[in-house]
């Protein structure tokens, strides 16, 4: 069984991969996550914390077969479910993403003064929020494709291109114009990498879930 498990940014909602999951082969299994607290989702007691939002992510894992989606800050648990369960996730899509890097050294912009003035009901924890997962990466062994778009300030080309240096298996295609939301606004023009690089030769007939907290 594949199974796709879509997690978004720190925008929260489930709905951000939406667009490109529906262009994705409908005999995948697909889970899209939101994060309870974050953005305009609503707030749900324990979600305090990226350890929490981490084990959240966990429980929605397959048993095996799992391929991972992450966008922005969704790299963070992404690259801690790849740590801790290697054996469970055959494959990782980063889009934009911070990756578990400290990104302020690439360059990236701070987006927590916008983010907080579009999303005034955010939980606090998340504008301290800080990982770095640099010295773990490397033993990071699954195939990982990185998208990335030329025209994000918040995670620049240069983020992309260091993960690819310190995963062994990273292949880094770069979308022309891409902003930071492109995964949702420009889906029609990845989805046929992201079928590529998962393969159709695992399919197997499965359902859609959208779980909430």
């Amino acid at each position: 069984m594949t199974h796709l498990l879509f997690l978004p940014g720190a925008g929260g909602a489930a709905e951000f991969w939406h667009p490109l999951g529906q262009l994705l082969p409908d005999a995948w299994e697909k889970t899209y996550l939101n994060w309870p607290g974050l953005g305009h989702e609503p707030h749900a007691p324990g979600y305090d914390s990226l350890d929490a939002l981490t084990q959240h992510a966990e429980k929605h894992l397959a048993p095996s077969g799992n391929v991972i989606l992450a966008h922005s800050m969704g790299g963070i648990f992404a690259m801690r479910l790849a740590l801790r369960h290697p054996q469970r996730i055959s494959r990782m899509v980063l889009t934009a993403a911070s990756g578990g890097l400290d990104v302020a050294r690439f360059g990236a912009t701070d987006w927590r003064p916008e983010y907080r003035a579009e999303y005034p009901r955010a939980a606090d924890w998340i504008m301290k929020a800080r990982a770095d997962h640099t010295p773990q990466i490397g033993d990071i062994r699954m195939p990982v494709l990185l998208l990335w778009g030329d025209a994000d300030s918040i995670s620049p080309v240069s983020i992309g291109r260091h993960l690819q240096d310190l995963l062994p298996q990273a292949t880094l295609h770069v979308i022309k114009g891409g902003d930071h939301g492109f995964p949702r606004e420009r889906a029609a023009d990845i989805a046929s990498l992201v079928t590529d690089f998962i393969g159709t030769s695992q399919i197997q007939k499965g359902p859609q879930r959208m779980p909430r907290a």
